[in-house]
Order: structure tokens, then C-alpha cells, then sequence
């Protein structure tokens, strides 16, 4: 379903009343037997899709905590075609929608087209690829358009209001607006032009509008979403689940969908 299926899932979220929460887990952290547990269990949490990142060996975009945690998967012998061959057997049971985040040198290895196909085969619904420009995109945006799977792209702080634009007016499934300077990991502050940024973004986007980057707490997260749609959390939930702490990561989504819990 791909694009449609995100837009769909993410209507029903929003019509529950809740911001939405896209969680990020490194596929294969841990191993990849527990991969689709995982899945289920953010599922079952009321998340709004899952991002999985794919372990890379060069992440420019990730902070220490996603890299420590792409080297631990890289070790277990998690590759891309394996990730793929996980999600396949359960593809029917699981409603929400699967975001696949990597970098193009493992997708390009793989191969862009038969990996667009693979893809929308074991019901990946959308790509994110950081390390892929708006100028060199068209490498890969005509493959994923052809199989119907929603080409996500990053909106940064640092980027002119032109290029804004030009990132919201492209974006599919939702438009990941990078909340910091750098790169991923917890933060303990916002700075105050995130939210204008962030409200911007709004004006632009035809899509929902997704703050990543730095979001580690509910108290973050709602005061995020007043700006946007919802959140992206990864790095804390990346070193809950390795310290075996599932159960802080449901409280955490939990709490960030429940405005009650905020006080």
C-alpha cells in the first residue's frame, strides 16, 4: 500500500485525538530474531509507523548512540536482504506502516531497482535516505515512485527558505524536519527557532510534519507537537531497548501520547 497506507494510518491516529509517535530501532541490535517482536510491541503501543534503521558502517547522520548501536547489529551479521527477509513472513499481520531509514551505498549495492521491488514485496510502506540531496535524488525517486513507496525526505534548520519549500513540496508520507544542528542524540533543550521552523513547515507541506532529531522525553515531545504533527524518537529508544528497558519505552510512548501525563 506504501503511500496511501501511511496517509490512511496516520489520518486514524490523528482522529484519536494523539500527536503522532514514530519510533527508531536499529534493525538487528540485539539480533534480528528479535526484530519482529519488536515490531509488535511498538505496534501495540499506538505508535503512528516504525522507522528502521538500517545498520551502516558510515552513518554521517547519526550520533553515538545509533552508531554504537548500527556496530552491535553490523557484528550480528544483520544486512539489508536480511532485514528484508524478516519483515516478509508477517507482512499481513502488522497494520503499521514500516519506514526503512539507510544511507544510498547499501541500497545502491543492492541494487535501486530490484531494492524499490523488494521493498513493496515484504510491505515496506516508506524510504528514508539522509545521505541522498535533492540534486542527485532523481537516482532513486523514480524507483520508489514506480512501486508505490513514499520517498520521505529531511528538511535541516540550516536550510534556506527556497530549499524549504522545494524539500516540503516533494515529500511523501511526511516530512521529517531535522529539530537540530548535527546530528542524532538526546538533547536537553529546544532552541526557540525550532518552533517558528517548525510552523513554517506547516505552511509548506501537503504532508504531516515530523520534529526528529534530539526528541528524548514527553515533556519534548508535546512541546514539540504544538508545532508540528508529532515526533520522531530514536536514540533514546535505541539505549532503553539495548539496556533491556521495554518496558520505559512503552511508558515513554505512553506518555508522549497522553496529554493527561504532561502537567
Amino acid at each position: 500500500m506504501g503511500k496511501e497506507k501511511i496517509a490512511t494510518y496516520f489520518e486514524e491516529k490523528r482522529a484519536g485525538g494523539n500527536n503522532l509517535f514514530v519510533p527508531y530501532i536499529v534493525a538487528g541490535d540485539g539480533g534480528l530474531d528479535l526484530l519482529k517482536d519488536r515490531i509488535e510491541a511498538l505496534e501495540a503501543s499506538g505508535v503512528a509507523a516504525i522507522e528502521l534503521g538500517i545498520p551502516f558502517s558510515d552513518p554521517v547522520a547519526d550520533g553515538p548512540t545509533i552508531q554504537e548501536a548500527s556496530i552491535r547489529a553490523l557484528k550480528n551479521g544483520t544486512t539489508l536482504e536480511k532485514v528484508l527477509d524478516v519483515l516478509e513472513p508477517f507482512k499481513e499481520e502488522r497494520n503499521v506502516p514500516i519506514i526503512l531509514m539507510t544511507y544510498l551505498n547499501p541500497v545502491y549495492a543492492y541494487g535501486i531497482e530490484r531494492f524499490a521491488h523488494d521493498c513493496e514485496r515484504v510491505g515496506v510502506d516508506g524510504i528514508i535516505i539522509p545521505d541522498v540531496p535533492l540534486e542527485e535524488e532523481d537516482v532513486v525517486a523514480a524507483a520508489l515512485d514506480a512501486f508505490n513507496i513514499a520517498f520521505i525526505r529531511l528538511a535541516a534548520l540550516t536550510s534556506t527558505e527556497e530549499r524549504i519549500k522545494e524539500i516540503a513540496k516533494r515529500s511523501e508520507g511526511f516530512l521529517y524536519a531535522v529539530s537540530v544542528k548535527g546530528t542524532t542524540g538526546a538533547r536537553a533543550v529546544h532552541q526557540d527557532q525550532v518552533y517558528s521552523y517548525l510552523e513554517a513547515l506547516k505552511q509548506y507541506s501537503n504532508v504531516p510534519v515530523l520534529a526528529g532529531f534530539g526528541v528524548s522525553t514527553p515533556e519534548q515531545a508535546h512541546e514539540l507537537s504544538k508545532h508540528c504533527d508529532g515526533v520522531i524518537v530514536g536514540s533514546k529508544i535505541v539505549d532503553l531497548l539495548h539496556q533491556g528497558k521495554e518496558n520505559n519505552v512503552k511508558t515513554l510512548i505512553k506518555e508522549s501520547l497522553s496529554i493527561e501525563s504532561i502537567s
